[in-house]
């Protein structure tokens, strides 16, 4: 590349920048039994937006998708005021769970961008024009978050983190970040590739990963939940990592494979101790608590391989039936206030 070619790719860069701009943000925000904490969310979303509109003439819509909450979310959602943004309310049918929920919102958002922030306000939403400005100055297609540290979590829940994230990788390409989380904005053309994924047990954190682009990360530090309790209980979580695994690594098979490689040896090298021992010493065949020990070994080990190999042969028959990843109950959208006020005036005119 000449230097006369510099200004020329800058040029095209910024004319990329501004084109994304006016598409717009889509803020995508699954939720589940949050009706506590959504009108302070959507107040500072709304705050968010303003600020926005103001500094970058960057347009904005919320996309809630309720995804079968029980208490009155729903309710809730239907009466925030579209100001500053559209609002749009996607309820489904029934409880999905959040990758469901969140490929809804990626289904319904109208705007160029998008941006995934959790609905139990612990997601600072004064770091999104950060992400934005990551985004449009710096040319970055994926910007996520991930947590500044584990210091007030256990030490039994860090080291299963951090184990999960080890299984996770061993020989993924590309890896995924430690501690990442589903806070993260997608460019335009980021956002295009995750919709062309076709595969329907979703992992999102993987996904984002995993379809490329220039990447960055920004730590944070998580709020207080102000109200409630998080749904995610230990159930759940294994439940995501296990989809997490089985979905972007053949980890666990390969860990078969070695188990499996290790006690053929141990075994092979423990016949030919008891075959020397018979023959040089005369020591007499261990027997029945050796080869009691020996077959439960062997059978447990044999039980948990057939569980992994299970758990994929599983997500290949979900594929295979293309079953729909979400059904849709209702759909609801309200305009920004501003713009039908707008369009109201230039039609009186």
């Amino acid at each position: 590349m000449t230097p006369e070619d510099e200004p020329k790719i800058t040029s095209l860069a910024r004319d990329r920048h501004s084109a994304d701009a006016a598409q717009g943000l889509s803020i995508v925000v699954p939720l589940y039994n949050e009706a506590a904490t959504l009108e302070r969310l959507h107040a500072r979303l709304i705050e968010v937006a303003q600020r926005l509109s103001a500094t970058r003439a960057l347009a904005c819509e919320v996309v809630y998708v309720d995804d079968g909450s029980r208490d009155g979310t729903l309710a809730v959602a239907r009466e925030l005021p579209a100001t500053a943004l559209d609002v749009q309310v996607v309820s489904l049918s029934r409880n999905f769970g959040k990758e469901a929920a969140l490929l809804a919102g990626l289904d319904h958002a109208r705007r160029g961008a998008l941006l995934f922030i959790d609905g139990d306000g612990q997601h600072p939403t004064s770091l999104i024009e950060t992400l934005v400005g990551h985004w449009l100055n710096e040319d970055c297609d994926v910007v996520y978050t991930a947590k500044a540290h584990r210091a007030n979590e256990s030490l039994i829940r860090r080291a299963a983190v951090k184990a999960f994230y080890v299984l996770l990788n061993w020989g993924a390409r590309p890896k995924i970040p430690e501690d990442a989380g589903d806070f993260r904005l997608l460019s335009p053309r980021a956002a295009n590739a995750l919709r062309q994924l076709p595969e329907r047990n979703r992992f999102f954190k993987g996904l984002s990963s995993w379809i490329g682009f220039r990447q960055m990360r920004v730590d944070y530090e998580p709020e207080a939940r102000a109200e409630g309790r998080s749904t995610w209980n230990m159930r759940r979580l294994i439940g995501l990592s296990i989809d997490g695994v089985t979905g972007f690594s053949v980890a666990p098979l390969r860990l078969a494979t070695v188990i499996g490689t290790v006690l053929a040896l141990v075994a092979f090298f423990y016949g030919l101790q008891i075959v020397y021992e018979t023959l040089v010493y005369g020591t007499a065949v261990p027997g029945y608590p050796s080869l009691f020990v020996g077959v439960m070994v062997l059978g447990g080990v044999q039980l948990i391989m057939i569980g992994v190999v299970g758990e994929y042969i599983g997500k290949i028959l979900a594929e295979i039936k293309g079953r729909p990843v979400y059904f849709v109950a209702e759909h609801e959208v309200k305009l920004n206030d501003a713009v039908k006020k707008s369009d109201a005036r230039t039609a009186a005119e």
